[in-house]
């Protein structure tokens, strides 16, 4: 019996330094590799950060372009119906003159007066300012000269007739007073 089994090699020990060696690159190789590796996934994980930083950006700018056009849009809106809201009474009156059957002309007229001073009071609520009245210096920023005469009473660029008032809402010009310059 003991022939039939195969004798295995006996490990002298230079067989053993032998083993050890040749399993020492491949132990090198497995201790070089790791700290690639750990460099690798510190990186992969510092770029997910990142590219998480990033997506969380984009969404606050995305967040507030829309708040911030809404608010534009509120506000604008406000604005437009607090200027309706001063002009409907005018309106009304307006409504009701016309709707007098048996109304003279002193009246009516007196009634017109009485909307251009209501009219007047809700420009100066709104902070509506006239400009270009006659005797006024000719500003090209303020007026628009349609016409020209020469006229030794007034003065240089000086404002001889207003066709059109002008208005401002303060400093920004609404309409350009359209008026005649002297000289």
């Amino acid at each position: 019996m003991a022939k039939d089994k195969k004798k295995e090699p006996e490990q002298t020990p230079e067989t053993q330094e032998q083993k050890a060696e040749a399993s020492q690159p491949e132990e090198a190789e497995k201790k070089e590799c790791p700290p690639e590796e750990t460099e690798l996934q510190k990186l992969q994980k510092e770029f997910e950060e990142h590219k998480q930083q990033h997506l969380r950006v984009l969404a606050e700018y995305d967040n507030f372009r829309k708040r911030t056009a809404n608010e534009k849009s509120a506000i604008y809106n406000n604005a437009v119906s607090d200027t309706v809201k001063e002009l409907l009474p005018i309106a009304d009156n307006i409504e009701r003159a016309l709707g007098q059957e048996n109304a003279s002309a002193e009246d009516m007229k007196k009634g017109v007066e009485m909307i251009e001073h209501q009219i007047q009071a809700c420009f100066e609520k709104l902070g509506l300012t006239e400009m270009g009245k006659v005797g006024e210096a000719f500003d090209p920023n303020l007026h628009n000269a349609v016409a020209h005469i020469e006229d030794e009473s007034l003065g240089e660029n000086v404002i001889a007739a207003v066709y059109q008032k002008g208005y401002k809402l303060g400093d920004r010009v609404v309409r350009h007073a359209m008026v005649q310059v002297a000289n």
